[in-house]
This record gives C-alpha cells, sequence and structure tokens, in this order.
C-alpha cells in the first residue's frame, strides 16, 4: 500500500541532544492518527520535521510520493501539508482576516478568499471577530484561528499541534466537534496531543512517543483500552 504519509528511520538532533531515535510511522489518505506522549517526549520535534522547519540527522519522510525529507518548509506546504503550530502563534497585530489570508499565501487571492469563506462556515465565531486583532482574541478564539490559517492552504494533511493546550473544557469539546467536522470532509489528520482521551476518540490509530522512540502503537480503540495506556496517559 502507497501511504500518504511515510516515516523511515528517522533521527533529529538538537546540537548533541538526540530529539528522535529512528521513528517509522505511516498516515493513510483520509486517515486521523495521534501522536501521544508526555512533555519531552518529541512530539512537536517530529511536527517541526514534516514542516520543513527542522532537518533531520538521517532518515527518510516520504509525502504523497515526494520524498520531502529535506524540502524547504514554503515547497512542503504547497505540496499539501499545513500546521496549525503549538502556542497558536497568530500574527497578533493583524486582524482575524488578515491572519488567514496570510495562510494562503502559496495561492491565487481568488481561491484565498473562497477558503476563508470555509473557514468562516466552520467556525462563525472568526467571522464574528474577523476585524478584530488577532491578539486581542480569547485562547479559545485563538486555536480556532490558528487552525482556520493552516485549513485556508487547502491541505492534504493537516498537522495539530496540542490543540487543547491551555483551554478550558468547554472550549476543548467544541474544538474536537469542529476536528471531527474537518475529518468527515476528507482531510487527513496528524495531532499531536497531551489530551489522550480525547485524540483517541477522534483517531483512527495512534502511537506512543517516549523520549525521542515509539514505545506503542495499533488502533485507537485497542490503545484506549490498553492497562499500560491508561495508567500512563488516562489517568487510571
Amino acid at each position: 500500500m502507497t501511504h500518504l504519509l511515510e516515516i523511515e528511520d528517522l533521527h533529529v538532533n538538537y546540537g548533541h541532544i538526540q530529539a528522535l531515535k529512528g521513528i517509522s510511522l505511516h498516515v493513510d489518505e483520509r486517515e486521523v492518527v495521534a501522536i501521544l506522549g508526555a512533555n519531552g517526549a518529541g512530539k512537536t520535534t517530529l511536527m517541526r520535521t514534516l514542516s520543513g522547519l527542522i532537518t533531520p540527522r538521517s532518515g527518510k519522510i516520504t509525502f504523497a510520493g515526494h520524498d520531502t525529507t529535506r524540502m524547504g518548509a514554503d515547497r512542503i506546504v504547497r505540496l499539501g501539508i499545513g500546521q496549525s503550530p503549538e502556542g497558536r502563534r497568530v500574527f497578533g497585530t493583524l486582524s482575524v482576516a488578515e491572519n488567514l489570508r496570510m495562510g494562503g499565501f502559496t495561492r491565487p487571492p481568488a481561491e484565498i478568499t473562497e477558503s476563508c469563506d470555509h473557514v468562516y462556515t466552520i467556525f462563525p465565531r472568526l467571522y464574528e471577530r474577523r476585524a478584530q486583532l488577532a491578539g486581542t482574541l480569547s485562547g479559545g478564539e485563538q486555536q480556532m484561528l490558528a487552525i482556520g490559517r493552516a485549513l485556508v492552504t487547502k491541505p492534504k494533511l493537516l498537522l495539530l499541534d496540542e490543540p487543547s493546550l491551555g483551554l478550558a473544557p468547554i472550549i476543548v469539546r467544541n474544538i474536537f466537534q469542529v476536528l471531527r467536522d474537518v475529518r468527515d470532509t476528507g482531510v487527513t489528520v496528524l495531532i499531536v496531543e497531551q489530551n489522550a482521551r480525547m485524540a483517541l476518540k477522534l483517531a483512527d490509530r495512534g502511537y506512543v512517543l517516549e523520549v525521542g522512540r515509539l514505545s506503542h502503537e495499533g488502533p485507537a480503540r485497542e490503545l484506549l483500552a490498553s492497562p499500560e495506556i491508561q495508567a500512563a496517559y488516562l489517568g487510571h
């Protein structure tokens, strides 16, 4: 089978510190895959490497038949990988509408407008706040904006890095409901998340990352039922 995303024996260093140690995984088209792990496990390093923001020491990344291992971030976006980063990272001095349009910098203006209108249907709150400076939004609204900005790239693969981080439980539930809607439109999703229960309920499959190595993988329902995963990540 040809996978949409395939990672083979990926090694990534920060100076002399080895952050990822031989990671191999895959994501198939129209699938939702969750990456679980504690702080410092290497989850964000993996996402930044997939986006082209970090160059790996060795290994191979293939996306949609293209070798993206050492490809620049702008070319990776054009191929169809969009990311909503950890900590949201919106442009605080730009309006909501301007932030969304920034997400479409690789696309023709007419397509950007169409994609922004689509995001407004997914997140009506962003339409209400479209003229407001992003830096004045609530944390939940900024997370909606970060996801919306990634969707404006019209991704084949959406990377989500800790979408629930720092948000109230009711906002987290709303965000994950939107992610289910996004999944149902056929967008493939790779999600990094410390809220393991929410991530696994959304996902088809999951991987567990521990100190730079994969320790578990399998169908999401099996990971949810695993006593070891429950003890480590689900509070049981």
